[in-house]
């Protein structure tokens, strides 16, 4: 017999409500992802006032997606084992920390300190990565597919108000006073993750078939195919979204777009994503989901390409804001759809947290590399190219993924 959500929520417990988990599991992505998103308007006043190139801006947001990525998978597999209201708790006060230390920071170690490692770390905890594991914990099945695409498209909506919000502070009060009040709103994670508090796992509440250790699920999932195919593609999807979010505002900058206009197409870029992954969320249910990444990738790469070879004016930056925002998170709902697909909720954290290493060592590289090659060759143009090399070679890589649970051994009677 299957456990059931209701059969891992305590009795008392009866206030958490699908409606209400999914409405302060979208709170909480919507107040994670909004302030990262908006990191890039930070980057031309600091260096102004700090005398810091791009390439400083550059490193410290690189090792903030890449730790963001290698703690993933620590954070997951912490909340696999001991719920995830301790590890929500702990990442918005790292969250909030670095907020405030990047707020502060003198050196590029300091930035590196808070806008890298806490921020970083943070995120690994109380980013949308662990409220998609929340509601594929709590939520039945029939409710997953548009809960996981509503959480994504939370955080999305954060990067439409942040950005312009953050564009709006920093003008009017500067820097320090942005990060101040972005520090403050991360403290509000704190009260909402009581909502999405899963269970310690024990052998009483785990059905046989899902008791499995995790050093026999990480061996599973990485000797299965279509899992390693996942994983690759998902490396584009940071690679692309990374370098976007930190260097589009710059690069639109240097064409002479005002950084007003650079604030709207970040936010058109969220406020478009919006649609673009509830739809996803919902197509999931009707299509192959292998299929559906596919076209996400090779739209993605289109894009680009008819972006950077028209001229830069303000109705393209929109345009293209809005193309990139139908397909911008899209991937996460059919990627981590397929994760459980294929192994269940059981280590669902651990195994979708290691998918997100592979997205986040792309988003390391694709801020860390738009930043080197800038300041080497006063250009962005080889990461756009590159961008749509990863971009066609993930549509590729989608289509050959088997959508099916894995096979495990039964157990058979003596």
């Amino acid at each position: 017999m299957a456990v059931t959500a209701d059969d891992l929520r305590p009795a008392s417990n009866t206030w958490r409500t699908p409606l209400v988990i999914i409405i302060c599991g979208c709170a909480i992505a919507l107040l994670s992802f909004g302030p990262r998103s908006s990191f890039g308007f930070f980057i031309q006043p600091m260096g102004r006032e700090l005398s810091w190139g791009r390439d400083v801006f550059g490193l410290a947001l690189a090792l903030q997606n890449l730790l963001w990525g290698l703690g993933q998978p620590i954070a997951g597999a912490i909340a696999d084992r001991f719920g995830s209201l301790r590890v929500i708790f702990v990442g918005a006060l790292l969250y909030a920390g670095g907020l405030l230390t990047m707020r502060y920071a003198a050196t590029p170690l300091s930035l590196n300190l808070g806008a890298g490692v806490l921020i970083g770390f943070g995120l690994s905890g109380c980013s949308f990565n662990l409220v998609l594991s929340a509601f594929s914990k709590l939520l039945p099945p029939q409710q997953r597919g548009i809960a996981l695409g509503a959480g994504t498209a939370a955080g999305s909506f954060g990067q439409f108000l942040f950005a312009p919000f953050g564009v709006a502070m920093i003008d009017n009060f500067g820097w320090q006073a942005a990060l101040t009040v972005f520090a403050a709103l991360m403290l509000l994670i704190v009260p909402l993750s009581l909502a999405l508090a899963t269970p310690a796992q024990t052998s009483a509440n785990v059905p046989v078939a899902d008791q499995q250790s995790f050093k026999t699920a990480l061996a599973e999932a990485f000797g299965h195919r279509s899992y390693v195919l996942l994983v690759l593609g998902f490396f584009t999807c940071g690679f692309q979204l990374a370098f976007i979010t930190v260097h589009l505002p710059a690069y639109l900058s240097d064409r002479g777009v005002s950084a007003q206009t650079g604030g709207w197409v970040i936010a058109a870029i969220g406020l478009f994503n919006i649609v673009g992954s509830l739809s996803v969320g919902w197509l999931q249910n009707l299509f192959p989901k292998r299929y559906i990444l596919s076209a996400i990738y090779l739209t993605r790469a289109l894009s680009i390409i008819a972006f950077i070879s028209f001229p830069i004016t303000t109705f393209s930056s929109i345009a293209f804001g809005a193309i990139s925002g139908l397909t911008w998170l899209s991937t996460v709902p059919p990627t981590s759809a397929l994760v459980a697909l294929m192994f269940g909720t059981r280590w669902f954290s651990t195994l979708y947290g290691f998918a997100f290493v592979s997205h986040q060592v792309g988003g390391f590289l694709g801020v860390w590399l738009g930043g080197i090659v800038f300041e080497k060759f006063g250009s962005y143009t080889p990461i756009w190219w590159l961008s749509v090399l990863f971009g066609v070679l993930s549509a590729l890589i989608n289509l050959p993924i088997v959508e099916q649970p894995v096979a495990r051994p039964v157990a058979q009677p003596a």
